[in-house]
């Protein structure tokens, strides 16, 4: 943004006039229409300020005036009444003090003085209140008195400040003939014409310009003021109508000149001292002393002089010409602003002094300065002053000082710093001996800079010791320094000579690197390390032994490799360096392939390419693991990146102890991943099978010292503890030694004196909670009942429900061994506590697997043990796990008991029962009945059913309970079944329904039967006539149609004969049943309807017939 923008004014210049110039016009286009286009947006101040400097001044004063009065006020107000209070107060406090004495004593000096004192105080502050009342009146006076002499001064002057400013402005906006007919005469018509042939010369619009100010200026000579002396003062240069006609025409032709030259220093140089005298006025020239002085008088003379200040005589009045001032400071800044496009067009060292001085006003150039350096266009590229500018603006974006015009970052700022170093390395860094060089004096001048610390220390009298106040560390001695390590913000930088585009001395790049880049950006490691390494190749520094520091290529990606934490900076820098070692041994094979080499170059170039050879081979070998050393450098506590690093070393046994042990010693248990008992348990299987390979002798003693130490570990959880003793018995068990498998068992489930330790209490080390570890316990109760005795395994067992661990598997587990081992009563009062111990759900599975057990076990021998069993587990049982065991208890009445009492037993079922299974269980009562009792028998429970279920499943209950009354050859209830069962079936949805209703009138009805089923069905679906059971109508029928053709199809491939009757014509089929007197036409449900409109249910009945 201009620094011009607030003032609004004339040629108010463009946002970034520098990098997008105006293009030139055609040659045909004309010149006026040019600078038309150019200034015609500027829109002129049509109403020039009405305010006088009389005005000006009086307002001045008016606001002073105000100002004396409001002050008046606050000290009357305030510091006066105030003082006046005192004074009362302190005399009323006398008068009081002297009116508590006793008649006739007089008051002491000790009484009286300090009163008095205390009036004399208050009348001074009183006094002073008076002083300054007095210092405003005089101040309100004195502003009167400048006014009336203000009035009489604007009464005596005859000419105004409005007839002045009624000139102006003259300047702005650009004067063009069109606004200014007087700007062009007939004399300057052949100029014009020269100007319009030639718009791309710059000679002949200069020679034009500069014929017509000479022109212009011998008529001002001769050109007198119509002006009295006062106002011509004030007028200047632009006293006389010709002076100010001559600024008007002088403006257009250099604004024309600019708008095809605006590159030009020249033009806009000679604008400018134009336009600065008609306003500035003509400068003083200060006279100068000739030689007449010696030398070293005159040597003296120049290093005591001071810039001088440009003075000028016969300046325009800034009150009546404002808008002239406003307009040249806009001039100027159009000037800068064009002046780097002549920089750029004129190149060279005149560039370089430009930009430097324009940097000083405007930071934000510096990114196109330094791309300007570096153009391939410049013939002097200067890639080091490129590099120090990019340099510091990454520092200073660094800091939040700087904000790219491009919106880069401080981190690509300095990538674009990089960029330069990797292509411009020799010109721009230091070379290997010379970075060796600076690292070691900066070493050595910090260890003396810690030994003369440590010297001033020693000799204090006194050691220093930390004191602190409200907790706050103070500090004695030492440098001054800012508080909480900040920084001072504000104050003066230190110079650092890397960031002095000036400087010739070249940069450290590897120091940079490190300390602005990778302590920085940790993220961008990859980039780094490989810009430092490349820069290091340009200097082809390969590799050199004989630095100190390594400053090589392949030492920087070695570094860099040995650095990073992620796996894409690694591959970043891993393919860079494959990249480099590849062109290393291209180059070296080029080398020998050429038939300038002679034999001893072409042997030890040889000898270099074996090596380099080699060392490629080694770093292609060595990269699973250096990607392995990245997954660790990021996280130590990785315990399969541990794993895998044990399997990359393959047979080699001595690399896998090592790992293993740098592992246990490394990782954290309490911050690894899943799984770190396993690292314990591979290791201790590493010592007890011998090696990786099995090739060397199995070391019991030194697999006990690894599992020894990994019962010892402070491990997250339980389950990692168990796993580990677990381990260690099963290699007991391996080896044969049964008997300290079992020794090491009890050793991990010993059972502390206080046992009510919560298993999830993190507080506590995993040692002092692995006696409530169920998996634990679960295989030394394994482990016991396989080389243990009975007794030994039941001891176990009841260890576990004392601890109250145990879970429905150690139930049923438990009680499955005794029944082995012949414990059957034993087995069973396992299972009453089971059920004791839980509810349901876990308490129904252990009901189902008893009460199976104990039917097994006496079938009808412990009846009604059995029977009060069974009540007991349905006694709070859910409805959604009740049905098996009401089954098996009928089940069980069924076959030892009696068949009344099963009865009664599965009509309790079909009452207790979840509502999604009573269907089904009233299936299995219907069922059940008809075996034992006849069809008959199962009414009530048909009935029963129909009461409880719901309208879907009722519906398929009543096909049931009407094809069973068919079979007893109850016509008429089943008919009334199928009566009720419509009210639950949709004629679009439950088609079935109504084809057995169909099917069973035409085979057992009548005609009127018949009707009464048509009726019902009509009203049935008037009754379901809703937009959401049509839908489900019509998708249900799409379903069925599709399923009947495919159907059909497959029975007319199989059946020929029903094919052949499915494709009669529909006339010879007859009616289901003898015809009325009027044949009426009965059409079957199943036949399609011929009418193409109309009910295809209606029955055509005459008049007669109602």
């Amino acid at each position: 943004m201009s620094r011009l923008a607030s003032l609004h004014g004339p040629s108010s210049p463009s946002s970034t006039p520098a990098r997008t110039p105006p293009a030139k016009p055609s040659p045909g286009k004309s010149r006026r229409s040019a600078s038309a286009s150019l200034y015609d947006r500027e829109e002129p101040n049509t109403n020039p300020p009405t305010e006088s400097t009389y005005h000006r001044k009086l307002r001045t004063l008016l606001l002073e005036l105000r100002q004396a009065t409001k002050t008046w006020d606050d000290l009357v107000l305030l510091d006066g009444l105030k003082a006046a209070k005192g004074i009362i107060d302190a005399r009323t406090e006398l008068d009081n003090s002297l009116a508590a004495l006793p008649i006739g004593i007089q008051p002491r000096v000790r009484l009286v003085n300090p009163k008095l004192a205390n009036i004399e105080s208050r009348v001074d502050n009183l006094l002073e209140v008076v002083s300054k009342l007095q210092t405003q009146f005089h101040k309100m006076a004195s502003a009167i008195e400048t006014a009336e002499l203000l009035l009489v001064e604007a009464l005596d002057d005859g000419v105004s400040i409005d007839s002045l400013t009624s000139l102006f402005p003259i300047a702005y906006p650009t004067p063009i003939p069109a606004t200014h007919p007087d700007l062009i005469s007939a004399k300057d018509i052949h100029r014009e014409e020269d100007l319009l042939r030639n718009a791309s010369s710059f000679r002949q619009w200069w020679t034009s310009i500069h014929a017509a100010r000479e022109g212009l200026t011998a008529q001002q000579r001769s050109a007198v003021s119509p002006h009295s002396s006062e106002v011509a003062e004030r007028l200047g240069q632009l006293s006389t109508p010709i002076a100010r006609t001559a600024l008007q025409r002088l403006t257009y032709m250099f604004e024309s000149a600019l708008t095809h030259f605006p590159a030009s220093f020249k033009m806009w140089k000679t604008y400018l001292q134009v336009r600065m005298l008609f306003v500035l006025g003509r400068p003083i020239k200060p006279k100068r002393a000739g030689g007449r002085k010696k030398f070293p008088d005159m040597r003296e003379a120049l290093e005591d002089e001071e810039l001088e200040t440009l003075t000028y005589e016969g300046a325009l009045d800034p009150v009546a010409g404002w808008t002239e001032w406003k307009a040249l400071v806009a001039l100027f800044e159009r000037a800068l602003m064009y002046l780097p496009n002549w920089a750029e067009f004129k190149g060279g060292e005149s560039l370089v002094r430009v930009y430097r001085r324009y940097l000083r006003v405007d930071p934000s150039i510096a990114e196109r300065y330094t791309s300007i350096l570096l153009s391939e266009e410049n013939s002097s590229p200067r890639p080091l002053e490129a590099a120090k500018l990019l340099l510091s603006l990454a520092r200073r974006a660094a800091r939040g000082e700087y904000t790219s015009p491009e919106g880069k970052s401080p981190y690509q700022l300095l990538c674009d710093w990089l960029d330069v170093v990797e292509k411009h390395a020799e010109e721009v860094g230091l070379d290997a001996d010379e970075s060796d060089a600076a690292e070691k004096a900066r070493a050595a001048q910090e260890a003396a800079e810690k030994d003369a610390e440590a010297a001033r220390l020693a000799t204090l009298s006194t050691p220093e010791e930390p004191a602190s106040v409200n907790g706050k560390l103070i500090r004695f001695a030492g440098p001054p320094t800012l508080a909480n390590g900040a920084q001072a913000k504000d104050g003066p930088k230190a110079y650092d000579e890397d960031e002095d585009p000036q400087s010739p001395r070249r940069l450290d790049v590897a120091k940079i690197i490190k300390q602005d880049g990778l302590a920085v950006y940790k993220d961008q490691a990859g980039r780094l390390w490989s810009g430092l390494a490349i820069y290091w190749t340009k200097r082809s520094e390969f590799d050199k032994a004989s630095s100190s520091l390594s400053l090589t290529a392949k030492s920087t990606f070695e570094a860099g490799l040995a650095d990073v934490v992620t796996v894409r900076d690694f591959t970043q820098i891993f393919d860079a360096y494959a990249e480099f070692s590849e062109t290393l041994i291209s180059g070296l094979m080029d080398l020998m392939a050429s038939p300038d080499a002679d034999e001893e170059d072409v042997a030890e170039t040889e000898k270099d390419l074996d090596v380099q050879m080699k060392e490629f081979e080694e770093l292609m070998d060595k990269r699973p693991f250096l990607v392995n050393e990245v997954l660790l450098r990021r996280n130590p506590h990785d315990v399969q990146e541990w794993e895998k690093r044990v399997v990359l070393w393959g047979d080699n046994d001595d690399k896998v102890a090592e790992t293993y042990g740098k592992a246990l010693e490394t990782i954290n248990p309490r911050k690894a991943t899943a799984n770190i008992y396993m690292l314990y348990i591979n290791f201790a299987r590493f010592y007890e099978e011998g090696g990786v390979s099995g090739a060397g002798q199995p070391n019991l003693d030194s697999a006990r010292k690894i599992l020894e130490k990994g019962v010892k570990v402070n491990f997250k959880a339980v389950e990692d503890l168990a796993e580990i003793w677990c381990e260690w018995a099963e290699m007991e068990i391996r080896n044969e030694n049964y008997e300290e498998a079992i020794r090491v068992m009890q050793r991990a489930a010993a059972i502390p004196k206080n046992t009510k330790i919560s298993y999830h209490d993190q507080s506590l080390p995993v040692q002092a909670r692995l006696f409530k570890s169920l998996k634990l316990w679960s295989f030394y109760v394994d482990l016991e009942e396989s080389i243990g005795t009975v007794d030994t395994a039941k001891a176990v067992y009841d260890k576990i429900f004392e601890l109250r661990i145990a879970n429905a598997q150690i139930i049923v587990n438990y009680a499955a061994f005794l029944e082995e081992n012949k414990y059957f009563e034993e087995s069973f009062k396992v299972y009453e506590r089971g059920v004791e111990l839980f509810t349901y759900p876990v308490a129904f599975e252990i009901w189902n697997i008893y009460l199976a057990k104990f039917v097994k076990r006496y079938g009808g021998k412990k009846l009604e043990r059995a029977r009060d069993l069974f009540e007991q587990a349905l006694e709070q049982c859910p409805q959604k796990h009740c049905k098996p065991l009401f089954l098996m208890y009928a089940q069980l009445e069924e076959e030892h008991g009696l068949a009344k009492r099963a009865m009664n037993i599965l009509d309790r079922a079909c009452q207790a029962v979840a509502d999604q299974d009573k269907f089904e269980m009233y299936t299995i009562y219907i069922a059940k009945a008809t075996a034992n009792f006849g069809l008959p028998a199962t009414r009530p429970i048909y009935e029963k059913a129909l009461e409880v279920l719901p309208n879907r499943q009722a519906a398929q209950m009543c096909l049931r309970f009407a094809a069973m009354e068919r079979k007893l050859g109850e016509i008429d209830r089943a008919r009334a079944i199928y009566a009720h069962a419509s009210q639950f079936c949709d004629p679009r949805v439950n088609t079935k329904f109504w084809q057995e209703w169909n099917t069973f009138e035409m085979e057992s009805g009548s005609e009127d039967t018949f009707r009464e089923m048509l009726r019902i069905k009509r009203s049935v679906q008037a009754q379901y006539n809703t937009e959401a059971s049509y839908l489900a109508a019509q998708a249900v029928t799409a379903r069925e149609g599709a399923a009947r053709e495919v159907e059909g199809t497959q029975n007319g491939a199989s059946d020929p004969m029903a094919a052949r009757e499915r494709d009669a014509p529909s006339q010879n089929k007859g009616p289901a049943f003898v015809a009325a007197q009027n044949r009426i036409t009965i059409q079957k449900m199943d036949e399609p309807s011929e009418a193409p409109q109309g009910n295809a249910d209606e029955i055509q009945i005459d008049d007669d017939d109602l």
